[in-house]
């Protein structure tokens, strides 16, 4: 990892005002690779001081300062600066990544930092949409004779202070599709990061610096649950946006409700993958492991619970336990790793109390459920197939964040999306089969905010809105409704004279 990145060659990482600062309580915390246990670096921690720093600082620079009053090209240019000093350390930024969260290679440099370079982009790009909107002309009679010609226009204004808060499972996407849209549109933004994934963060505050964003506009602190809670509760703040679990987005939207806060949250997940029995069975299990192992299944739109039609369920089986068996587990620092770890040791106990409780139930477990006997460092857990598990036991209803997948079978369309359904989430879903037109008429059934045919479009496009159905969160990201997201709505009427 290049010493040049994020810090670890000054005393101060936090991003304030324009400056890099150290906090005042000299609190320190380890940051660890997941896949080695070994010490990064040791970061100052921020609190409530530099918490309130930060705030004064963003309102300043939207209330006084000259980002909002800026034209759309003006703020296209300059983040499109942001993204060249990016685009220019890609290969500095796959190395933190894997360093970080403990992605393989081939996932740190596609969706973790390529993927994220081509949203900073459409971002940056949309700073530049017309942010005045026509509406339909009126034609009213008036009281004396005659007709009044006239109409509207919809105005698209900044919202104000931004609070993002980010977690560990992809922190540069996830950054990135809080604070660019963000800025975008005419914000300012105070970024927390996850206290176990703090350098991405920082990266983006580097970019910032050198791409001559006002001081004021990203401002980056790290810290706790009470730098979290300050965030959430002052009255300087006028959005919220939250990433995280669904419980952590309840309290968040608590916190913010006293001062009335716009709040958009992308929150947890427990999402179904449907493989019809006219399915390609050989490339819905190829998917189905790739959902579940995907980051170590440390993302909240993965599919983990697979239904599968049991006329194929035996094969479909057969052919996903060999594939999590053929994975190879280990560093992300060996380029055959196609897994890496869990992000800390508390998440694999949780992991492990899931997989245990469904085993006492009576579940079983096809492969996996236990650590690999071969890595003694590292935070892993092999990929776990769980069967004969009830769609309402808490394994197959609570979001794990770890590779385990429940397969569960059915018999009618009818039955499988009921059992999709029959969840506390909606984020995503997939559907396999060869009926193209069947498979679009589950997709519009399932309870979702966005569901994959076959596989998908073979990318995550930035065009496309990314928010979930009930505990999934409020709101979009992504697509003009994400960017829109961060926008005041103001109509003003005139008529024609």
């Amino acid at each position: 990892m290049g010493a040049a990145l994020a810090g670890l060659d000054r005393e101060g990482a936090l991003y304030i005002e324009g400056d890099w600062v150290s906090p005042t309580g000299g609190a320190t915390e380890d940051l660890v690779n997941p896949a080695t246990e070994d010490v990064i670096a040791s970061l100052p921690v921020g609190g409530t001081t530099e918490c309130d720093a930060a705030l004064g600082a963003a309102r300043r620079a939207f209330d006084e300062g000259p980002w909002p009053r800026l034209s759309g090209a003006e703020r296209s240019a300059t983040l499109l600066r942001m993204l060249d000093d990016l685009t220019g350390r890609r290969d500095e930024l796959i190395e933190l990544v894997m360093t970080e969260t403990g992605a393989p290679r081939g996932l740190a440099a596609g969706l973790h930092v390529d993927t994220t370079l081509a949203h900073f982009r459409f971002f940056a790009e949309a700073a530049a949409w017309p942010d005045v909107e026509p509406l339909p002309p009126d034609l009213t009679d008036r009281v004396g004779g005659g007709r009044l010609l006239g109409s509207q226009v919809q105005v698209y204004e900044p919202y104000g202070v931004v609070a993002a808060i980010s977690p560990f499972n992809f922190p540069l996407l996830i950054n990135v599709a809080k604070v660019a849209p963000a800025m975008a549109m005419g914000n300012t933004v105070v970024l927390k990061p996850s206290e176990f994934t703090p350098l991405e963060a920082v990266v983006l505050a580097e970019a910032a610096e050198r791409a001559g964003v006002p001081a004021g506009v990203l401002n980056v602190i790290t810290g706790g649950t009470d730098v979290g809670q300050a965030l959430t509760a002052d009255p300087r703040v006028d959005l919220i946006t939250f990433t995280g679990s669904d419980a952590v987005g309840v309290a968040v939207a608590r916190q913010g409700a006293e001062t009335l806060k716009k709040v958009v949250l992308e929150l947890g997940g427990k999402s179904a993958l449907i493989v019809r029995e006219d399915a390609d069975v050989e490339a819905a299990a190829a998917f189905a492991v790739g959902q579940y192992t995907l980051q170590a299944g440390q993302g909240c739109s993965l599919c983990t619970r697979h239904l599968v039609h049991n006329a194929v369920r035996p094969r479909f089986l057969e052919l996903m336990t060999g594939a999590s068996q053929a994975l190879r587990i280990g560093d992300p620092a060996d380029d055959r790793t196609t897994m890496g770890p869990l992000i800390r040791e508390r998440q694999r106990e949780r992991v492990e109390r899931y997989v245990e409780e469904a085993r006492d139930d009576g579940g079983e477990v096809v492969t996996g459920g236990r650590r690999p006997a071969d890595l003694d460092r590292g935070f892993f857990y092999e990929p776990t197939i769980l069967t004969a598990v009830d769609n309402s036991s808490r394994v197959a209803q609570e979001e794990i964040f770890g590779p385990v997948a429940v397969v569960t079978g059915f018999d009618s369309d009818e039955e499988a999306v009921a059992i999709a359904n029959d969840s506390p989430f909606g984020l995503s879903g997939a559907v396999f089969s060869r009926d193209s037109g069947t498979a679009f008429e589950m997709a519009r059934r399932l309870r979702t905010g966005q569901v994959t045919l076959n596989g998908g479009s073979g990318r995550m496009n930035s065009w496309a809105p990314f928010g979930g159905y009930k505990r999934s969160g409020i709101g979009r990201e992504y697509g003009v409704a994400g960017v829109r997201e961060f926008c005041q709505t103001k109509a003003i009427h005139f008529n024609a004279g």
